[in-house]
């Protein structure tokens, strides 16, 4: 099968992404064989792909928002029937038994294990996943509208729910990719004004489009105090200058699991007045399904780019320069 490796970690301009040809893999113990539709690419496959991610095994081929059906099964794997409709995520598997599997917190577990990262990924023609961690998705949508919602979609919500928005508040969105333009969307259905804070003309047009109240740009102030913001750009400059914008009692969550280095943070004027700084770290799978039912009963728009397999390479470096509208899709064919 054709699938792109991560050969020597490097800037994207470096050419970190290689092209191979590797057997169909087999699915082992409860696992099954999935045929890719369709891969959105991620900003994390972007950190794995230049070393901001250090890579956890040589030549790991990279993706985890994927759409395909199962194709075959492995052992004790018969819950899914061939031919099904699935959705494969970041969450690749946890142990089930350690202190936070057992308080429903997963997305802790110290064994966790992730797609396109511990594991080879979408960014290929096949690829096998845990039956248990994945998702069944209905037969309508396109797959390139469905494969964002795998970890943009979800790691959007996940994002939204630490970010603690009341009910009709004001919430800041800061950058506006695949998964703020996803998230953004949810906190609007939900009765949220939403403010964008981002470099992009275009992503500024776009979020207006979608029904923002405003779009400026990142550094600028909202105009009005912000009961909630979530960062999803992976710049550690902009935590102060979120803080900062926040009411009294705000949160802002931190949605990347890549930031660079946060300045130094003034008491009284980021943290005081009982304000909050919280990270996200990966997803549930309650979030997953949560997120895929609220889609069901309030269809997001999701905007796309897309791109070919043998387009990865492009699709990364063009993520990497903001030239993306929405989230960039490899099309693999189903």
């Amino acid at each position: 099968m054709t699938a792109w490796v991560v050969r020597r970690p490097g800037p994207v301009a470096t050419g970190p992404l290689e092209r191979v040809r590797l057997p169909v893999p087999v699915p082992g113990e409860g696992e099954v064989l999935v045929k890719v539709e369709a891969c959105a690419v991620c900003r994390t496959d972007l950190h794995l792909a230049e070393g901001d991610l250090a890579p956890r095994r040589p030549a790991t081929v990279p993706g985890h928002e994927v759409v395909g059906r199962v194709a075959a099964h492995g052992p004790g794997a018969d819950r899914l029937p061939p031919g099904a409709r699935v959705g494969v995520a970041w969450l690749r598997a946890t142990c089930g038994r350690c202190r936070y599997c057992r308080r429903d917190a997963e997305n802790l577990c110290p064994y966790s294990r992730y797609t396109g990262w511990d594991a080879d990924g979408g960014y290929a023609e096949y690829l096998t996943a845990p039956q248990d961690f994945v998702y069944t998705l209905p037969e309508g949508p396109p797959a390139e509208r469905l494969a964002p919602l795998m970890c943009a979609g979800i790691i959007g919500y996940r994002a939204l729910l630490r970010a603690d928005l009341p009910p009709r508040g004001r919430l800041g969105v800061y950058g506006f990719g695949a998964s703020a333009h996803l998230t953004a969307q949810v906190a609007l259905a939900q009765g949220a004004t939403v403010h964008v804070l981002t470099r992009s003309p275009e992503a500024r047009r776009l979020a207006l489009e979608l029904g923002a109240a405003s779009a400026a740009g990142a550094y600028d102030d909202p105009p009005e105090p912000l009961d909630a913001a979530i960062l999803f750009a992976p710049v550690g400059d902009l935590v102060p200058v979120a803080l900062a914008a926040l009411d009294r009692g705000g949160t802002l969550a931190v949605a990347g699991i890549h930031l660079t280095d946060v300045p130094a943070l003034n008491y009284e004027r980021h943290l005081f007045q009982e304000r909050t700084l919280r990270s996200v770290t990966a997803n549930t799978r309650a979030d997953g399904r949560a997120l895929l039912d609220l889609a069901t009963r309030h269809p997001l728009r999701v905007t796309t780019t897309r791109y070919g397999l043998g387009q990865a390479d492009q699709a990364l470096a063009d993520l990497a320069a903001g030239r993306v509208a929405g989230a960039a899709v490899l099309d693999i064919g189903g």
